[in-house]
């Protein structure tokens, strides 16, 4: 199978959002494209700037699951843990998330959003025969 372009390449990206790339590839097991969901460990990357979200299908949706970063529920003020990113309001920091999880799932690959305030970087994450998670980090300026 040969790799799409990524609609959010991943040109330029801070170093600790490179961190967080190069240890889910890491991660990546033989010939697969990414890593299994259950091999990675929150505590191996600093946490208050992860997200992990659940991945549904049919239709496509994304959940915050309960590893969300304090820093990041304080920069949008309010809880996010088990809300779907469709159901919150699209601001800072997560404007445009939800188009951005669609992507990252579609291309299958690492994707990068850039805003004028942030970066985010979000990756996928294999399991039950499909991508069942996306991992997220953020980088402030």
């Amino acid at each position: 199978m040969t790799s799409a372009a990524s609609p959010f390449p991943l040109a330029g990206l801070e170093p600790e959002l490179e961190t967080v790339r190069a240890h889910w590839q890491s991660l990546i097991r033989g010939a697969n494209q990414m890593p299994f969901w259950d091999d990675f460990a929150p505590s191996a990357l600093p946490q208050s700037t992860l997200v992990l979200m659940d991945v549904f299908d049919k239709p496509p949706r994304f959940r915050f699951s309960d590893t969300v970063g304090a820093e990041l529920e304080r920069r949008y003020g309010d809880e996010v843990r088990g809300l779907f990113a469709d159901e919150i309001a699209a601001r800072d920091p997560f404007e445009f998330l939800n188009a951005q999880c669609t992507a990252t799932v579609e291309a299958q690959q690492p994707t990068y959003y850039r805003s004028a305030r942030y970066s985010r970087l979000l990756a996928p994450m294999w399991g039950d025969g499909r991508i069942g998670m996306l991992l997220g980090a953020f980088a402030w300026r």
